[in-house]
């Protein structure tokens, strides 16, 4: 590892600390170095609050030092205003002289322009340093300016041998495929994503909640697909506690305050108007926690970038069929006594 892949790879664990209140910001660390110490550094917190840069020239105490130092970035400083002001005017202004960048941004209000901006003030600005990690560290963000959609996250929990649940449920006594402890990393899952949907099936069987109460955080947005309006106006999910958008072919008889109803043709191209709507509300990520019919057909449609699978360590015997997924699983782990695959569809 080189010296500017080290305190990059600083500048990365700093920025993982914004996951889930950045939005619809990116998430950003940085680092400053002087004399190959670490002098100040700092993360993105919350849109509209101080950038990565900011919080890391704020940190340093002796601020003479700046004018001999390097500060690294994992993506590029912006060059225009928005609810802040734009970083490169900061660096510009402390006389940074050297600039490490991770990525390029590829907002279209910066897409390079801070570099060149940096770069015409004559500073010295290196671009590339861990690309791909910081790359991975904004895939949220990439796909949602590069795809114009937001970053799918297929998730679902299948029993040893490969059944989503038993044909019939019994109201009274749920079956649990996974452990406490998987269920409460779904609940984390939940606040680091900007949304959750569901189909409609999953709504009538299970009346889910779909927040994070097992988690501290903030709660998702819910979308759920209810073609002809089954969702019964009681169910959890019409409850007002948090913003709700409902996907529909029928006209709504009356509008709720407590909800959003967003009107649809349910033919061959539902699912594309289903994420450009949403690319159009500013969603940047969600997570599709089923049932098996929608799950399957984000599969179909190949609209998908992650999948997270539990597998747990009981046989149901019968029931129905998990979905099946033709690619490698890129990372495993073990939540005691239950699998989560970890398989991706993005370089």
């Amino acid at each position: 590892m080189t010296t500017h892949e080290f305190f990059m790879e600083r500048a990365l664990q700093l920025a993982k600390n914004g996951l889930g209140t950045t939005y619809p910001n990116p998430l950003v660390g940085s680092v400053i170095v002087h004399d190959g110490k670490i002098i100040g550094e700092g993360w993105h917190k919350k849109a509209g609050e101080p950038h990565a840069e900011v919080n890391a020239v704020h940190s340093v105490k002796d601020k003479s030092l700046l004018k001999e130092a390097t500060i690294y970035v994992t993506l590029e400083p912006c060059s225009h205003f928005g609810k802040t002001p734009p970083c490169c005017d900061l660096i510009i202004a402390h006389e940074i002289p050297n600039v490490v960048v991770g990525t390029i941004d590829p907002f279209a209000k910066v897409a390079g322009t801070g570099i060149q901006k940096l770069k015409a003030s004559g500073k010295n600005v290196l671009v590339g340093v861990l690309e791909k990690e910081c790359r991975e560290l904004n895939k949220r963000f990439f796909t949602f300016h590069e795809k114009k959609r937001p970053f799918i996250i297929l998730k679902w929990a299948e029993s040893a041998d490969g059944f989503l649940a038993p044909l019939f449920k019994n109201k009274n006594r749920p079956v649990w495929i996974t452990n406490q402890y998987s269920r409460q990393l779904v609940h984390k899952w939940r606040t680091e994503e900007q949304a959750i949907l569901v189909g409609t099936q999953t709504v009538l069987d299970d009346n889910p909640k779909l927040d994070a109460r097992d988690y501290y955080g903030k709660n998702p947005i819910r979308i759920a697909i209810d073609k002809t309006n089954k969702i019964p106006e009681n169910f959890e999910i019409k409850n007002g506690k948090q913003s709700t958008i409902i996907f529909s072919e029928a006209n709504f008889l009356t509008e709720s305050k407590k909800y959003s109803h967003k009107k649809a043709i349910f033919d061959i191209q539902f699912l594309d108007f289903l994420v450009k709507s949403l690319y159009v509300e500013n969603i940047q990520s969600i997570i599709i926690e089923g049932g098996k019919f929608t799950l399957e057909a984000f599969i179909s449609a190949e609209i998908w970038d992650e999948a997270r699978i539990f597998i747990g360590k009981n046989n149901l015997n019968s029931g129905l069929s998990a979905p099946v997924l033709n690619k490698k699983t890129f990372k495993k782990e073990f939540i005691f006594d239950d699998q989560l695959n970890y398989i991706k569809n993005y370089d």
